[in-house]
């Protein structure tokens, strides 16, 4: 369905300054996708992503390793445990260039209309698009999709769709979201990240029931093989209705992706090395410095990769549970904070790879530092009697003494300060009497290592810290339920954040199973934050929005900080190709292929394939 270039009313409106004329469809132009400020940077005739090779060759298999088990094929639902990579058979209205902050070009999507005062937006659907079954992609199912993931599904998708008011299909192929008048300016484009699912393939199935169905949907590949616990493979869809679309041309070249399920990261290395995989993302810094000297790599078989990474570093993070009483206290908060030894780690154990985490918004711009800027206070200063007082008069990062013996020192002042104090070695509440104990929970016996600096500090305090290792099914489900003390846990973020911090941050989701609030955060303050950062109008307010959460959370000694690292670390078998430059925000594994000369002679190598 097309639509006309604007009309006299809207142009007459904007010369002579007047309010905007609410945009009709039919006065509003049809491109062919959007970016969060300005236009896209590639053209409406643009042949492929820059980073893409049109004519990569098709074909071969790649073989990744996942940790632990799962029982579903449904990643959308609260029950289970889904598989890795089930993204991979589903198709979204627009699809992001990984080589620009953020900018979103047609997928499912022919065409796009964005009312200029972002009350609405439309989509023209390709009228080709089908599923895997045959059936087109319509309007309806774009409908159904939306309602279903945020009715039915996981809360992350009513946080993020919070804003859309309503969804109507007005024809077979166009269809039509009415937006709140929240000023949120990344709704239009994370519109275009909803996965579509098919209406008909759900009719009489329960969508929040565990399923182990290979589930229908129209993307690149589709489910080819389930082994429930141990394996699952996809099949790349020879006859997929878009592959030869501008933004999958020289993509999805891979026939064949698997993911083989182990116990944990320990035994998935050694199954790459004995050429069991073909590709592995390497998180450890002790293994990446010390535990790929064997033949394979001596002989060339093997590779090693670093891609740098432009992405904000995001927070990993020690993760408290505020929904516990004893950490409601800042002081305790505080004070745990300073029984990290970020630098002993770093020198010992992580052979110098990683950079103290200070921010949650880390290797960006919209990372605080220093003392609050006059944009900064403009929206702290209404909260200055709910805040501490530090957020307007210390500069940041946070000064801390640098060696243990006084960090220690500190941290013991602020537990006594709180309360507690040490009885028969014990760290103990004077009113209570009950001891301070915590328990990190883990599902990867690799981190024991990590945490165990940790918590020999923190016994020097009189503090008794556990770890308790548990599988993969139990750890979800202490989640859950919220059911831990102290959880490794992760906020990643983007170069635009926007709706997905409602459910990092906010009170409506502090205490909804699932949900991203890990930390149990409810407060009016950060709710305020966050509604500033969603409706940010330009990057400079942006920035500031950032600015001011990332003050307020860290100041909250909510979290432990962790590390990061600008680049990702991949060990993989030497029968891929690949376009260089990488692009420069995200990883596109999708774009790369299997040589047939050199996969040929890798898999001759590989054994137990």
């Amino acid at each position: 369905m097309r639509h006309a270039a604007p009309g006299l009313g809207l142009l007459l409106g904007t010369l002579l300054g007047g309010p905007a004329l609410a945009a009709e469809p039919a006065d509003v132009p049809t491109v062919h996708g959007l970016a969060l400020y300005g236009d896209p940077r590639l053209p409406a005739d643009f042949a492929h992503f820059p980073h893409a090779d049109p004519d990569a060759p098709k074909g071969g298999s790649l073989v990744r390793s996942a940790i632990g088990s799962f029982d579903s094929t449904n990643p959308f639902i609260i029950r289970g445990t889904p598989a890795t990579g089930l993204t991979e058979i589903y198709d979204t209205l627009l699809t992001q260039n990984p080589d620009e902050p953020f900018s979103m070009y047609g997928l499912l999507a022919d065409g796009v209309r964005l009312d200029p005062e972002r009350q609405w937006i439309e989509f023209d659907l390709h009228p080709e698009a089908r599923f895997h079954d045959g059936e087109p992609v319509t309007a309806e199912d774009v409908v159904f999709s939306f309602e279903t993931l945020t009715e039915k599904g996981q809360p992350f998708y009513g946080a993020y769709y919070a804003d859309v008011i309503d969804v109507q299909a007005l024809d077979e192929d166009t269809v039509h979201f009415d937006l709140a008048d929240s000023e949120s300016r990344e709704l239009p484009l994370i519109i275009g990240q909803l996965p579509i699912l098919p209406a008909h393939f759900w009719q009489d199935r329960d969508f929040e029931a565990t399923t182990r169905d290979a589930l229908l949907g129209s993307g690149p590949y589709r489910i080819g093989e389930v082994e429930p616990g141990r394996r699952i493979v996809f099949e790349r869809v020879d006859d997929y209705w878009a592959r030869d679309l501008p933004v999958n041309r020289g993509r999805h070249n891979v026939d064949r992706l698997v993911y083989d399920y182990y116990r944990d990261q320990t035994v998935a290395l050694e199954a790459f090395k004995a050429g069991n995989l073909d590709m592995r993302i390497e998180t450890s810094a002790r293994n990446w410095a010390t535990a790929y000297d064997f033949p394979a790599l001596e002989e060339g078989f093997v590779k090693r990769l670093e891609v740098p990474d432009g992405q904000p570093a995001g927070m990993q993070a020690y993760v408290m549970n505020l929904r516990r009483d004893k950490f409601q206290d800042i002081r305790v908060r505080e004070a745990l904070n300073l029984a990290f030894d970020f630098e002993w780690l770093n020198r010992n154990l992580f052979y110098g790879a990683y950079q103290r985490t200070e921010s949650y918004f880390a290797n960006s711009e919209m990372a605080a530092e220093g003392l609050p800027s006059e944009a900064e206070l403009a929206l702290l200063e209404p909260h200055r009697e709910a805040l501490p007082e530090r957020v307007f008069e210390e500069p940041l990062p946070i000064e801390h003494p640098e060696e243990m013996r006084p960090r220690l020192a500190r941290a013991l002042e602020l537990l006594n300060q709180a309360g507690y104090v040490v009885r028969d070695g014990v760290m103990t509440h004077l009113d209570s009497g009950a001891p301070l104990t915590l328990e990190v929970l883990l599902f990867d016996s690799q981190f024991e290592r990590v945490v165990q600096p940790l918590l020999q500090n923190l016994a020097k305090l009189g503090i008794e810290g556990d770890i308790r290792i548990v599988d993969v099914n139990q750890y979800l489900n202490r989640l859950r339920g919220f059911d831990f003390d102290i959880i490794v846990g992760s906020f990643p973020q983007s170069a635009n954040p926007g709706n997905e911090q409602r459910d990092f941050w906010t009170s409506e989701y502090a205490e909804v199973p699932q949900s991203r609030n890990l930390i149990g955060l409810s407060d009016p303050v950060i709710d305020e934050l966050v509604d500033t950062l969603i409706a940010a109008d330009s990057r400079e307010a942006l920035d500031t929005a950032a600015r001011a959460l990332d003050r307020v959370l860290r100041w909250g000694f909510y979290v432990i900080p962790q590390w990061h690292l600008g680049q990702t670390r991949i060990a993989l078998w030497d029968k891929f190709g690949w376009q260089e430059p990488f692009p420069e925000y995200n990883l596109d594994l999708a774009a790369w292929w299997v040589d047939p000369e050199r996969g040929a002679e890798i898999e001759s190598r590989q054994r137990n394939r």
